[in-house]
């Protein structure tokens, strides 16, 4: 791990007991094999669950394939992501509008004629991914950048340059193509999306200079809360609307901050601002989300989450994960070590399946691939380097 360029305090908290590197992979593995069966070779994505959660399940599998911990898993990772990128499109709820001509602004033109654009270049045909929700689309974007990181296949990040283009900027976006809502989401990943492009593309400096911008306005927004806390969007008057402040609404931007903080040279100490916000939203989210065990909980559980709600908190342990890497804080491996012990110990069926709510005990009725894809983002967060 990166040693930390920011003393940060941490919370009093007796520490969960960590499962060895060994179990913590074994477990994650065990959990990968049963979210297998619900991939569908035809569709290119995983039964039960939506379009956007197919981009975490694939997301997700790919950081387990990054750690390298066995020849197999690499092997699975590596064919999932070449046969979903050959089919998946063809999954794809609303295709028609994936093409330029339906991402305009609210008086019809164009935002690829209205902002200055980097047209990519590579052999995917990025629109094919798009559906009209920008929060779809940049997780799509996330899911092949993770692929890339994986594999080091250069289509897999020329479709996340393409997916990119596609999407609207300069200021905020809204959160799909009808433009009548300013989400968190949206936002959030809009900005997560150009910072790792920063970090990974050959032009740089263009996806940085988006990233700053895009990080400036949502600091600005009001989206963040006195609490420290994100709420899910904007009123029409611009103001915060005061909506759950989900949990990861608190995650993505936790990414986002890490990656920009990543491009701009993480070394430096006049930027440690990005990192310094990072730590007040994560502390602030554990604080208002987390239960007296350190295990971590949406708003809704346990019995009023629907097929979006149930991928929210892997979404939060993959960013937190991520921040815990070049800050280490005892706080966030507690919260981390706490989810997946009390996951793995309280919300597992027979068939090494998990619910939504990580303290149990789990609805066998209830586990899907989006609630297992959620809780091997806990397991994977867990495998400590």
């Amino acid at each position: 791990m990166l040693l930390s360029i920011i003393s940060f305090t941490t919370l009093a908290l007796p520490r969960a007991a960590a499962a060895s590197p060994e179990t913590a992979a074994s477990r994650a593995i065990t959990a990968t094999e049963a979210l297998q069966t619900w991939y569908n070779r035809t569709t290119g994505i995983w039964d039960t669950c939506g379009w956007w959660n197919g981009a975490n399940c694939m997301t997700t599998l790919a950081d387990l394939a990054t750690l390298k911990l066995n020849d197999s898993v690499d092997g699975l990772a590596k064919d999932v992501f070449q046969n979903t990128f050959s089919v998946a499109p063809n999954s794809n709820p609303y295709p028609e509008r994936g093409i330029d001509a339906d991402y305009t602004t609210a008086n019809g033109t164009s935002y690829s004629q209205t902002l200055d654009k980097k047209v990519p270049t590579g052999a995917a045909n990025a629109s094919l991914w798009l559906d009209g929700s920008y929060d779809d689309d940049a997780w799509w974007g996330l899911a092949w950048v993770a692929a890339y990181d994986a594999t080091g296949q250069t289509d897999y990040l020329d479709l996340a340059e393409g997916i990119f283009y596609h999407l609207c900027g300069n200021g905020g976006i809204d959160s799909d193509y009808t433009h009548v809502y300013v989400g968190a989401v949206a936002n959030e990943l809009y900005l997560a999306l150009a910072a790792q492009l920063a970090n990974r593309a050959s032009d740089s400096e263009y996806y940085l200079g988006w990233a700053k911008r895009q990080w400036s306005w949502f600091r600005d927004s009001g989206l963040i809360n006195e609490n420290y806390t994100i709420n899910d969007g904007l009123t029409n008057d611009c103001a915060n609307n005061g909506a759950t402040a989900w949990t990861y609404n608190q995650g993505i931007i936790l990414g986002g901050l890490v990656e920009l903080n990543r491009a701009v040279d993480n070394e430096t100490s006049s930027n440690s601002t990005y990192l310094q916000e990072a730590h007040k939203i994560a502390m602030s989210a554990i604080a208002a989300l987390t239960d007296d065990y350190h295990v971590l909980h949406e708003p809704c559980e346990p019995d009023n989450c629907g097929g979006d709600q149930t991928q929210f908190k892997g979404i939060f342990m993959r960013n937190l994960r991520l921040l815990h890497e070049v800050t280490p804080n005892d706080t966030y491996a507690q919260v981390v070590n706490a989810s997946a012990q009390s996951l793995w110990a309280n919300d597992r069926t027979d068939e090494n399946q998990f619910g939504i709510d990580w303290s149990g005990p789990v609805d066998s009725g209830k586990v899907d691939a989006s609630t297992q894809s959620s809780a091997l983002d806990a397991l994977v967060a867990a495998i400590w380097e």
